[in-house]
């Protein structure tokens, strides 16, 4: 991996993370077209940046989050779920949903006509409720939803965001929820893997300076997402992102 490699795989971290377009199939994607070795390295780089979206979290919710127990628990009800899942198959979230082309592409393409469709029977409604309405069965239903991003290609945050757009919470309210949801859900992840990372490996210090280009590029971009994105989800629908995906993965599936 180039200096240059890392920074461009930082930003697509960084981009997509809080977006409904799953950043892990970007990443697995661009490391293909990048013809990226799958190396014990390039796991560890895509686990370490992510550390730049949490700090991005943090920097801008970590005040508030602190003060809001009742919030807390609420994440935590819509943790459990996810961290069952994840904990279970992590076998074959690594060796086989990460390894399935065709799989990650099917459920690109797929969540993104979903987004089109459930935006169409929207149209006429109002959805208006808040973060604070929400139940802690509702919360525990979060985390199921979340837990079918697991497959790479579903994203994590858009699978939040439409399963609390069902339960009448608006897009600003859910897409916060969902930046929220996401510290203990990569974190968890995050750590998971490299507990099993092979310590035999030593790192280099120019993958040092890989892994610090990667993080500093995610955070930064990441930061400049999460303060757009909730202004652009409360004047615009998901159906935008339901086109990028149908082109993006049309022109995958034609080229790779």
């Amino acid at each position: 991996m180039q200096i240059w490699q890392s920074l461009i795989l930082g930003i697509i971290e960084g981009l997509t993370e809080f977006l409904p377009v799953s950043s892990t199939f970007h990443l697995i994607f661009t490391s293909q077209i990048f013809r990226l070795e799958n190396t014990e390295f390039l796991k560890l780089f895509e686990v370490f940046i992510q550390a730049g979206a949490i700090l991005a979290v943090l920097s801008i919710y970590g005040k508030e989050l602190i003060s809001d127990w009742s919030l807390i628990k609420k994440l935590i009800l819509s943790f459990i779920p996810t961290a069952i899942v994840g904990f279970l198959l992590h076998s074959v979230i690594k060796n086989f949903f990460f390894e399935t082309n065709w799989l990650m592409l099917g459920a690109f393409v797929s969540v993104g006509v979903i987004f089109i469709i459930y935006e169409g029977r929207l149209k006429n409604s109002k959805n208006n409720k808040t973060i604070n309405d929400l139940s802690w069965s509702q919360s525990i239903l979060i985390g199921l939803g979340q837990a079918v991003a697991v497959i790479p290609g579903v994203s994590r945050s858009g699978a939040v965001i439409i399963t609390m757009m069902v339960m009448g919470q608006n897009r600003a309210q859910a897409a916060k929820y969902s930046f929220l949801l996401a510290l203990p859900t990569i974190f968890s992840a995050a750590a998971l893997d490299i507990l099993k990372f092979d310590a035999s490996s030593s790192i280099t210090s120019q993958e040092i300076i890989l892994l610090m280009v990667g993080l500093l590029s995610s955070f930064t971009v990441a930061l400049i997402v999460l303060k757009w994105f909730i202004g652009f989800i409360q004047k615009n629908t998901l159906t935008n992102f339901g086109i990028y995906r149908i082109i993006l993965g049309m022109i995958l599936i034609l080229t790779l």
